[in-house]
């Protein structure tokens, strides 16, 4: 507080809370309607579609990253003057749902079958309206900014209707057609699973290699999956494999089975790998499946749903990891085995829910046929629909959609979307829309499977705003503006909302731009896991540094396309600069920082508010460009440096003289503009301190529908001056002096808040002459008076010529601590300088060692030598 500033009254407590404030907070903004958009306004669009979290699932620190930047895109485009709708809703969630409930069920003694298929999906229906959706909770501690009025669900009634009108129109169009194709089964979860369903492992395996036939018709191939050989149906090897030319159209003998099997040519094998021989079992494999197609071999399959062994035999009956050693056992009993490697490494898909390794497994399922889909989907960005950010992951996508395979569509399961399909007694087949009746009778009946989730989610951008019909909301926010999400669902569910969105919006793309982060990391930069044990909980964080530094934290670390590494740390020190805005707010607002008095005239403004408020403009334009392009990290980092070393550090301790002086209001106005600016550019990323100090600094209603700086589409704020060089330099130099002073009085032994008689001079510091009590204070050195006699001084230069620093510190230091507190540093800089030189002056060393290893060993030496000479002569300055 200084002497002649009145205190004003405020009703900030002491200190920042957020436990306090937040929820409080939140509901204030939900219940004025500021979420809430209006398809009829005369605003422009900006839309974003969250992209549904399951209904079963919690906030993860992905999801936290995904809200956070979506949240910060929607409130600055709020507060430009756009007509917002951030539409939030939950995913199904088909295979991850019906194991949850069926979990549930088990621990009651009792299975879906036991219920029937109706009573099953009530049962589902009533735990998702008790447990489901506790993310939904959790958003609202984050702060998200969603329509909860537009919420959606992909099994509601309008969400359903909209998947049977896009299964029909695929059908009627021959788009979705029903074959026989190799897919990834869970043998636990029995059904087909998608790519992203299944997690790929290097686990530990076996590889036998088993000779096939005998004498000049033998043929050795090898196998990870022994079992399977019970349904090959041939050996495959390339044309040009001169080995086994002669085999080519003759067959040999399948061992254990008896059958004979064709031995045939194929381009897809590979000589070079192992034998250049390979078994083929088409019901098993995908590849396998594609050679016996190409060469019209049978497909038996020889295992159930539960991956059980069907084929006749001794292994009837095994469960497949049971049949493989009692195969490979049978074999060696027969001198079949020709070698065997262990442990053998290689790729397993899992389960993403069970864990259970996935059978590949010839099925009947429904399939999207995707070539024209694809073709669309990369044509718009080709064309600039749609534009991937950032640009360098474009190619990702194209690599994608340029060779998408079709797509199957169905599952095994009773929760989700049924097909809407029947079949006839006298094999009719016909697809019913939403506004069909579906065929009765005798003999009719549904197909049992459901759609996969991403056929729902694929339609979200569209179905979520009342497709097919056409609803005010579509006319008005689609294509939606932006969507954020990681570059590892860029395939599994961009490239599917690019294809559904073309096609049934008559080729309007979705979304105009698609913002790609990366994955989040821990410090060490390792993927976090559960099986790690390094993975950090958003809600832990929220709850002990508050969701603006869990928000801050995310965003600093958002580069596009980049992973992150997150450590607790930044966290905490997120939590400190919110401290710090919060303390430097209240020590302003209780000095009577005002945006009530307009900014003056630049002629009434010192050099340090002109100082101030030029790199204020500069700012705003640097963080507009900067988010325009969504560089969130660099944004959020440059708001840092300004708001901590900038206006706190620098500005508002330049105010505290400014404050004792004739302009004392000017410098009020100054310092409740900046932090009006400075709390509205941060809102966007720290919601909750900025709007409790914004409406206490301005009486305004919320900062949720406050203008933001700069040139916004309903008007900017406040005119900023342009920056000023003659006080941007000076402000500089006075910078630079204090910093020297500072770190010649830590070198001196003085602690920081310690003020010692100093008597500056020279030309440099005539021209800082009228900022000589800022000098004074910032350096905490009190004026030269009667009998001042210089103990220690420092010389600094600055473009204006040098400054003469003298300070009288005898009586201000403890001697005797700080010749040891010296002595200690020094026999640190000898050791330092002991053990560089030893491995510069170790040739074997300088040869082996890479040269950017042998330049900074070099940078240390030089680093201790100069500790060395400076603390010497320190020693020899100090009093005897």
């Amino acid at each position: 507080m200084t002497e002649n500033a009145p205190q004003q009254q405020t009703d900030l407590p002491n200190a920042w809370n957020p436990a306090d404030e937040e929820a409080g907070l939140y509901q204030r903004w939900v219940a004025a309607g500021y979420f809430t958009a209006d398809a009829a306004s005369d605003k422009p669009p900006f839309t974003i579609v969250l992209p549904p979290p399951n209904v079963n699932g919690s906030l993860h620190m992905g999801h936290a990253l995904d809200h956070t930047l979506m949240d910060a895109l929607t409130r600055r485009r709020r507060m430009q003057g756009y007509e917002v709708l951030w539409l939030p809703g939950m995913d199904h969630a088909g295979i991850a749902t019906q194991n949850v409930v069926e979990r549930e069920l088990a621990n009651e003694g009792v299975s879906r079958h036991d219920l029937g298929r109706e009573g099953f999906v009530q049962r589902v229906w009533e735990w998702k309206a008790e447990y489901g959706g506790k993310i939904l909770d959790q958003m609202r501690r984050l702060g998200d900014g969603v329509d909860w009025s537009r919420e959606r669900f992909t099994m509601d009634d309008g969400l359903s209707r909209a998947v049977q009108t896009m299964f029909k129109r695929l059908y009627d169009d021959g788009l979705i057609y029903r074959a026989e194709r190799i897919i990834n089964w869970c043998p636990r979860c029995h059904t087909a699973l998608s790519d992203i369903e299944v997690d790929h492992s290097e686990d530990e395996g076996e590889l036998v290699s088993i000779r096939y036939g005998d004498g000049d018709h033998a043929i050795v191939v090898a196998t990870t999956r022994a079992e399977t050989m019970l349904g090959d149906t041939a050996v495959a090897v390339h044309p040009d494999d001169e080995r086994y030319a002669h085999l080519v159209g003759t067959e040999v003998e399948l061992p254990l089975t008896g059958r004979r099997i064709p031995v045939v040519a194929d381009k897809h094998v590979d000589p070079e790998f192992g034998t250049g021989a390979v078994k083929v079992t088409p019901a098993h494999d995908p590849n396998d499946f594609e050679i016996g197609r190409r060469h019209g071999l049978p497909m038996p399959s020889i295992m159930d749903e539960r991956a059980v062994i069907t084929a006749h035999g001794p292994f009837e009956g095994l469960d497949r990891f049971e049949a493989r050693p009692a195969i490979v056992a049978a074999l060696r009993e027969q001198g079949r085995i020709v070698a065997e490697k262990r442990p053998y490494l290689h790729a397993v898909g899992h389960c993403s829910r069970c864990d259970t390794v996935v059978e590949p497994r010839l099925s009947l399922q429904w399939w999207v046929r995707v070539e024209p889909l694809a073709r669309a989907a990369g044509d718009a960005v080709r064309d600039g629909r749609t534009e991937i950010h950032p640009p360098e992951l474009a190619k990702r996508y194209f690599d994608w959609v340029d060779n998408m395979h079709d797509w199957t569509i169905s599952r095994q399961l009773w929760w989700g979307h049924r097909i809407p399909v029947w079949y006839g007694p006298d094999g009719e087949t016909v697809c019913v829309g939403p506004d069909e009746e579906p065929p009765s009778g005798e003999g009719w009946h549904q197909d049992p499977d459901v759609l996969d989730t991403w056929f729902s989610s694929g339609l979200w951008p569209f179905s979520t705003m009342g497709w097919p019909d056409d609803t005010a909301d579509l006319a008005k926010f689609y294509p939606t503006t932006v969507l954020v999400t990681g570059y590892d669902i860029l395939f599994f569910w961009v490239a599917r909302m690019m294809m559904f969105g073309l096609y049934a919006m008559d080729g309007r793309q979705p979304f105009d731009h698609v913002f790609l982060h990366g994955l989040i990391r821990d410090a060490n930069g390792k993927k976090m896991s559960k099986s790690r044990g390094n993975g950090i909980d958003p809600l832990d964080w929220m709850n002990r540094f508050g969701a603006d530094a869990t928000r801050f934290t995310l965003a600093r670390a958002a580069n596009p396309g980049g992973d992150m590494a997150l450590a607790e740390e930044w966290a905490a020190g997120a939590r400190n600069f919110g401290t710090k805005l919060w303390n430097a707010s209240r020590f302003a607002m209780l000095n009577g920082a005002t945006v009530a008095r307009p900014l003056p005239a630049t002629g009434e403004l010192t050099e340090a508010d002109r100082w101030i408020l030029g790199r204020l403009r500069t700012v705003v334009s640097e963080v507009d460009d900067l988010l325009e392009d969504f560089q969130f990290a660099k944004a959020t980092n440059l708001l840092y440096h300004f708001t901590w070393d900038e206006l706190c550090d620098w500005y508002l301790e330049l105010a505290k003289v400014q404050l004792s002086g004739d302009r004392a209001d000017n410098t009020r106005a100054v310092l409740g503009h900046v932090l009006d600016t400075v709390l509205r550019l941060l809102h966007p990323f720290v919601p909750f301190v900025t709007e409790r100090l914004w409406t206490a600094l301005t009486g305004g209603e919320s900062l949720v529908v406050a203008r933001w700086p700069g040139q916004a589409l309903t008007g900017g704020g406040p005119a900023l001056p342009e920056p000023d060089d003659v006080a941007d330099g000076r402000i500089t130099d006075l910078q630079k002096l204090v910093t020297e002073i500072r770190r010649f009085r830590s070198d001196q032994g003085l602690k920081p808040g310690q003020k010692v008689a100093a008597r500056l001079s020279g030309p440099g510091y005539a021209d800082l002459a009228a900022h000589e009590d800022a000098v004074r204070s910032l350096a905490r050195l009190t004026d030269a008076g009667d009998g001042f006699s210089a103990t220690a001084a420092i010389e600094v230069s600055l473009p204006a010529g040098a400054v003469q620093v003298e300070l009288d510190t005898s009586g201000a230091i403890d001697v005797a601590a700080e010749r040891k507190r010296l002595q200690k540093d020094l026999a640190v800089a000898e050791k330092e300088l002991k053990q560089t030189e030893g491995k510069l002056g170790n040739q074997a060393f300088l040869d082996k060692a890479p040269a950017e290893v042998v330049d900074k060993i070099k940078a240390r030496r030089d680093t201790a030598a100069a500790d060395i000479e400076r603390i010497t002569a320190r020693l020899a300055a100090l009093p005897s």
